[in-house]
C-alpha cells in the first residue's frame, strides 16, 4: 500500500528533472517604445524582406539586442532568452491593453497590421523571470513644440496655459503618472512572479537652451526658453514620475539621464548621443517620413532622425540595464 501512496504522489507532481528542463533559462521581455527599439541604428529586426517585419522599426544594435548579447556571452547561472516587443510610435496605452498602429516607413506594405497589446506579444506569464519597460515620452509635446515654433508660438506658453480642448502640460503630466501607475500593475499581474525594470529617458536637450544653435541637425526653431521649458517641465519631471511609480512597488529604475548629460541633441557631432531632426542614420533609414518635415534631410545628406538616440546612446545604455537586469535575476 505504501508504495502505491509513493506512485500515485510521484504520478501526480511534476518530476525533478521535468521542472528543470522548464527552468533551464531565463525569461525576459523588453517592452518600450523607440527610444528602446533603436530605429535607424543596426540591422532591421526582423531583417528586410522577411515576412515576420510588423512595422515596429526594431534594430540590432538597441540596448536590448546589446544586452541580449552580453548575457549571451556571459549568461548568470543559466541563459537568457529575450523576447523584445517594443515598437516605435507606442504609448503607455500600447503595454498594456490598446492594440497598435505600427508607422514604419521602411519598405512598408499596403498598410502594417495592427500589433496586439505588448504584454500579450510577449506573452508574460509565470515564467517570466524579468520585464523591462522604456516608455512614455510620446505623450510630451515635442513635435508640437516644434510646429508651433514654426508658427512663431511659445511651447511653454502654448501648453502651460493652454487653449479650450487642448492638454496642457500639467494634463498630460497627471495622465503619464495614472497611466504608467496601472501600466506596471498590470504588468505584475501578467508576470507575477518577475522583476520590473523601468528604463527612464536620456539627456535628450542641453542643459542650458542657449546652447542650441538650432537648425535641422539639432532642434530646428524651437526656442532657447522653450528648449529650458522642455527640459526642466517635461522631461525631468517624466523620469521623477517614473523613477517614483517605480519605488511605489519595489521596482528598479534605470537612470539613463545622468551619464548621458552633454550628450544631448545639441552637443558637438562627435559626441552627441541624440540626432537632430535630420541626422545620421543607416541607409535603410529614409530622408522623409510620412506627414513630411519642414527641413529637405536629403538635402543636407542627412535623414529623418527625428530625435531619438544614436548607436552611442544604447551603446551608454547597455551596460547600466544589463547591470539591473543581472541583479534582479540573482536576487529572484
Amino acid at each position: 500500500m505504501v508504495g502505491l501512496s509513493v506512485l500515485a504522489v510521484t504520478l501526480l507532481l511534476p518530476s525533478a528533472a521535468a521542472e528543470g528542463s522548464s527552468r533551464d533559462r531565463y525569461e525576459w521581455a523588453a517592452l518600450g517604445d523607440s527610444y528602446t527599439a533603436g530605429l535607424f541604428i543596426g540591422d532591421p529586426r526582423p531583417a528586410l524582406g522577411s515576412a515576420s517585419r510588423d512595422g515596429c522599426d526594431r534594430t540590432a544594435r538597441s540596448y536590448p539586442d546589446l544586452v541580449g548579447r552580453a548575457l549571451a556571452a556571459r549568461p548568470p547561472d543559466r541563459p537568457v532568452n529575450l523576447t523584445d516587443v517594443s515598437c516605435d510610435n507606442a504609448a503607455i496605452g500600447n503595454i498594456t491593453r490598446e492594440r497598435q498602429q505600427p508607422t514604419s516607413p521602411v519598405q512598408p506594405p499596403a498598410g502594417w497590421p495592427a500589433v496586439d497589446p505588448q504584454i500579450r506579444r510577449a506573452r508574460l506569464g509565470d515564467r517570466t523571470d524579468v520585464v523591462t519597460v522604456g516608455i512614455g515620452a510620446i505623450s510630451l509635446p515635442f513635435g508640437e513644440c516644434l510646429d508651433l515654433a514654426l508658427a512663431h508660438v511659445s511651447c511653454a506658453a502654448y501648453y502651460t496655459n493652454p487653449p479650450e480642448g487642448v492638454e496642457g502640460l500639467d494634463a498630460k503630466l497627471a495622465r503619464i503618472r495614472d497611466e504608467y501607475g496601472r501600466m506596471l500593475g498590470a504588468i505584475h499581474r501578467a508576470a507575477p512572479h518577475a522583476r520590473v525594470i523601468t528604463v527612464g529617458y536620456p539627456a535628450v536637450l542641453p542643459e542650458r537652451g542657449s546652447a542650441c544653435g538650432g537648425g535641422p541637425t539639432q532642434l530646428g526653431p524651437i526656442s532657447p526658453a522653450d528648449i529650458d521649458w522642455l527640459r526642466e517641465d517635461a522631461l525631468k519631471v517624466m523620469n521623477t514620475i517614473i523613477r517614483t511609480e517605480a519605488a511605489k512597488r519595489g521596482d528598479r529604475y534605470v537612470d539613463l539621464y545622468t551619464s548621458s548629460v552633454g550628450h544631448d541633441v545639441c552637443a558637438p557631432e562627435d559626441t552627441q548621443w541624440i540626432e537632430g531632426i535630420c541626422g545620421d542614420a543607416e541607409p535603410f533609414w529614409p530622408t522623409a517620413v510620412p506627414g513630411g518635415l519642414p527641413f529637405d534631410c536629403a538635402a543636407i545628406g542627412k535623414r529623418a532622425t527625428l530625435l531619438h538616440p544614436n548607436a552611442r546612446e544604447h551603446a551608454n545604455a547597455a551596460p547600466l540595464v544589463e547591470r539591473a537586469v543581472r541583479d534582479a535575476l540573482l536576487d529572484r
